[in-house]
């Protein structure tokens, strides 16, 4: 089908193509959102101003991911890590460019706002759909810090995932999942590393006992930890580089969110958290980290496949209130529920079961003998949540989401065969505790 314009004034053509559905960033939110409408039916118009896989392929999860990988190796040779961190992202990249030409998909390349409640602008042209999709993602956020404003030393995650040479002395703010897996990554390649942060301990949203076994983990490879502690300057911080990771903003300037009438919250766009219908347009959604709920891939891509099935008119079962997480440091740690200290706060009745992977074969046998699973189930017995720091972490805590979703307790755990030797039998045994 061709892209016929019709000259509409001086400045803007106004483009004829019918579409059902108009996407807003083409990353993990986006992308497959763009691939479920289209396999469904949808013309779907995807609009990029960037590299398309978002922030999660190009300067977040997978290249952080890929140096964890190479970090854990003996050699720790720093050129092949990024070597490897560019040919993973190149190959992945390539694949979403050929997955944006499947029939029913447009992939368009430029910057995109709204002209009104059901237009989008991108240059000269205006594009309508019936539907409209804001998956634009976030940002890094710069806190008030004196000194951070043109200061060569100081660098974002983007940033600091394009260097090619490992800094003597790596400082970080902030000991939230970013600050930690770098603080990780960088002194096992040989940085001097210090995080500093405001609170009194790491990875907030965290199990407790959690954050504070890997804080201690950490520290005893190396990691120096400045907790409570609040940068007022810059200069206060010794360092050759200086990474920024006290959080993230929803990507929202230059939408032109006022010509449609939508409005943000300190977040991102305030959204209904079942639907993802922005508030006050039911035709128009936002996914992913522009609307702050979750600031995971894995929370946008389900949040678009519920925007497109509530486009469609079809039912899912997705649960947002089960999203596990995982922070790639070594050791691994991951979480899945609500914590200990949430079942409290809340007055919940729970139980909390303990394994350790001292007592499991496998770790033993692999030489990762240091962790441990907490699992919480409720009055009822029914898995509540589950938290492990220890080597496959995020891989073990999966096997309980799936379980959670599926309201499984503590006795049918137990009585689920487990391969033997694998980790995932320290679940096994922290049900039989």
């Amino acid at each position: 089908m061709q892209d016929k314009k019709l000259h509409h004034s001086d400045h803007i053509q106004l483009s004829t193509m019918e579409y059902n559905l108009i996407i807003l960033g083409a990353g993990p939110g986006g992308y497959r959102a763009a691939e479920y409408a289209a396999k469904n039916g949808l013309q779907v118009l995807i609009i990029e101003k960037s590299e398309v896989g978002g922030t999660c392929l190009n300067c977040g999860c997978i290249p952080t991911k890929a140096w964890c990988h190479e970090a854990q190796r003996e050699t720790r040779d720093f050129v092949l890590a990024v070597e490897h961190k560019n040919k993973v992202v190149e190959q992945l990249r390539s694949g979403i460019e050929q997955l944006m030409q499947m029939p029913g998909i447009t992939l368009l390349r430029g910057e995109a706002s709204f002209e009104d409640a059901h237009s989008i602008r991108v240059g000269n042209d205006v594009y309508t759909a019936q539907h409209i999709i804001i998956a634009t993602g976030s940002r890094a956020k710069l806190p008030p810090i004196k000194g951070i404003a043109g200061n060569s030393k100081v660098v974002t995650s983007t940033e600091l995932l394009n260097i090619t040479e490992i800094p003597q002395r790596l400082a970080i703010i902030g000991a939230g999942v970013i600050g930690m897996e770098f603080a990780s990554v960088f002194q096992q390649f040989g940085s001097e590393v210090t995080v500093t942060e405001f609170l009194k301990e790491c990875l907030p949203t965290m199990d407790k006992d959690i954050a504070k076994r890997l804080r201690k983990s950490l520290e005893k490879q190396g990691v120096t930890f400045r907790m409570n502690t609040a940068v007022q300057h810059i200069d206060e911080l010794d360092a050759d580089l200086i990474l920024i990771a006290t959080g993230r903003s929803a990507n929202t300037e230059g939408l032109h969110l006022e010509n449609a009438d939508i409005t943000c919250g300190p977040k991102g766009i305030s959204v209904n958290p079942e639907t993802f219908q922005v508030n006050g347009k039911e035709h128009i959604y936002a996914i992913g980290d522009v609307n702050g709920q979750a600031l995971l891939a894995h929370a946008a891509t389900m949040q678009g496949i519920r925007a497109v099935n509530h486009i469609l008119g079809k039912e899912d079962h997705i649960r947002f209130d089960i999203m596990p997480a995982a922070v790639f440091t070594t050791p691994e740690a991951a979480g899945v529920g609500i914590t200990e200290e949430q079942a409290k706060e809340f007055g919940i009745n729970y139980t909390c079961k303990k394994g350790f992977y001292r007592a499991n074969g496998k770790a033993l046998a692999i030489g990762e003998p240091e962790g441990i699973v907490k699992i919480l189930a409720d009055s009822q017995d029914r898995l509540i949540g589950c938290h492990i720091l220890g080597a496959h972490a995020a891989d073990m805590v999966q096997e309980i989401a799936a379980l959670m979703n599926m309201g499984t307790t503590i006795s049918q755990l137990r009585d689920i065969i487990h391969i033997h030797p694998t980790l995932s039998e320290i679940l096994q045994s922290a049900a039989e505790g």
